[in-house]
C-alpha cells in the first residue's frame, strides 16, 4: 500500500466504521432504566426468556442486535446483514414527517422493525426462542429510535459524513452523539444510571405511548433545531453542555417507553394507544 493510499484509507476510516446508536453504555443504560419500571408479571417473564443468556438482564442483551455481524446467530447466519437497516430511519429531508411506503420499502427501518419484534414478542404461540430474539432486538431498536441521528438527513448518513475536530481527535457527528455525549459527563455507568434516575421524566415521554413512529419523528425533530449540526469542524467546549441535557432526556424517555412496551407485550398480549402508519390510514 503507499502512503497516499494509506493516508487516504485513514482519512475515510471515521465515515466506514458502523454506526452504532448511543454506544454500548448508551444502550445499557436505556436497558437499565426500563428494568427499574417492569411491573412484577413483565419481569418474570423478561427473567424466563433470557435465562439461557449470560449476562439474562436487559442491559445484558442491550447491544445484541449490532453484534450480530461479529457473532452470527446458529441457524441464522445472514441475520446481521439482513437486519442492519433496521437500527434507523431517514426522515430529516422530508421535515420529520413519517410515510411508511416512502422512507421505509419492504420493512426495513427501526420503526416497522419495532412493530414487528413487538408482535412476535406478543403471541405467545411463538416459540421461547423466537420470543426472545423479539426481545433483544426491542431493547436495542427503541434505543436506537430515540438517538436523534437514527433520524436524521439520508444525505449524510446520520451525520456520518460530517467530519469533526474533537479534543484534537477526529470523529464525526454520529459517533459524537452515539458516545462522546454522554462520555463528556466525565461519570462511570452507575452514576450516569443515578443521574437518570433522578430526572423528573421529561412530559414529552407520555406523547405516542406505544408508536414508535413518533418516537422517531420527534427524535428527528432534535436534529433540526438550531445548533445541533456544529458550524465549524472544530468542535467548541460549549457544545457538550449544550446538548448533553438533551441527550439524557432522550435516554430518559427511551427507557421508560421501553419498559411501558414490555410491560404491555408482557402483561397484556395487547398494546394501547398504538396508531397505523400514516400510510395506511
Amino acid at each position: 500500500m503507499t502512503r497516499f493510499s494509506f493516508l487516504l484509507l485513514a482519512a475515510l476510516l471515521p465515515i466506514a466504521l458502523p454506526a452504532h446508536a448511543w454506544g454500548p453504555t448508551g444502550h445499557r443504560l436505556v436497558a437499565d432504566l426500563a428494568a427499574t419500571e417492569l411491573n412484577p408479571r413483565a419481569r418474570a417473564e423478561v427473567a424466563r426468556l433470557l435465562r439461557d443468556e449470560a449476562d439474562p438482564t436487559l442491559a445484558g442483551v442491550a447491544n445484541w442486535a449490532d453484534e450480530l455481524r461479529d457473532h452470527p446467530v446458529a441457524g441464522d447466519p445472514d441475520l446481521g446483514r439482513r437486519s442492519s437497516r433496521w437500527h434507523y430511519v431517514n426522515l430529516a429531508e422530508d421535515d420529520c414527517g413519517y410515510r411508511a411506503v416512502a422512507h421505509c420499502p419492504d420493512g426495513d427501518c427501526v420503526i416497522e422493525a419495532i412493530r414487528r419484534q413487538r408482535d412476535i414478542l406478543a403471541d405467545r404461540r411463538q416459540p421461547d426462542a423466537a420470543r426472545a430474539q423479539a426481545l433483544k432486538f426491542l431493547v436495542h431498536f427503541v434505543g436506537d429510535a430515540h438517538q436523534p441521528l437514527h433520524a436524521g438527513y439520508a444525505r449524510d448518513k446520520g451525520g456520518n459524513t460530517v467530519q469533526l475536530q474533537v479534543g484534537g481527535k477526529g470523529s464525526n457527528l454520529h459517533r459524537l452523539w452515539d458516545s462522546e455525549v454522554i462520555a463528556s459527563a466525565g461519570m462511570n455507568e452507575p452514576a450516569y444510571l443515578r443521574h437518570l434516575q433522578r430526572m423528573p421524566l421529561p412530559p414529552a415521554a407520555r406523547a405516542g405511548a406505544n408508536d414508535p413512529a413518533a418516537w422517531a419523528e420527534a427524535s428527528c425533530r432534535v436534529v433540526l433545531r438550531d445548533g445541533f449540526y456544529p458550524p465549524r469542524p472544530k468542535l467548541a467546549p460549549t457544545y457538550f453542555a449544550q446538548w448533553r441535557p438533551t441527550a439524557d432526556a432522550q435516554l430518559r424517555i427511551a427507557g421508560h417507553r421501553l419498559a411501558m412496551l414490555l410491560n404491555d407485550v408482557l402483561s397484556n398480549g395487547v398494546l394501547s394507544n398504538d396508531r397505523p402508519s400514516k400510510d395506511a390510514r
